[in-house]
């Protein structure tokens, strides 16, 4: 499953087109290295995600076309979540 559609169906971005432009903006790892919209992402793999001072961490464990907001977030496990401390 393409990486930009994951970060919509798991409900982690709400939006595809904009899952797709974080993504592009090298704000999004997978495995440590800077992924594109369209990187296949397979069970196991890790996902970096910088959200303005935050970045978030998760491991993919399960990959599904369709599932219900309920049961979205059976898709990942949140490993890390910290704030970003930047010098200006």
């Amino acid at each position: 499953m393409r990486l930009d559609k994951f970060l919509k169906v798991s409900r982690i971005i709400k939006r595809r087109t904009l899952s797709k432009e974080i993504s592009e903006s090298s704000r999004v790892k997978v495995n440590g290295k800077v992924a594109k919209p369209s990187t296949k992402l397979h069970v196991g793999d890790e996902i970096e995600i910088e959200f303005g001072r935050s970045l978030l961490t998760i491991k993919v464990k399960e990959l599904r076309e369709h599932v219900l907001k309920e049961d979205s977030a059976m898709l990942y496990e949140i490993i890390k979540e910290e704030r970003i401390e930047r010098d200006i």
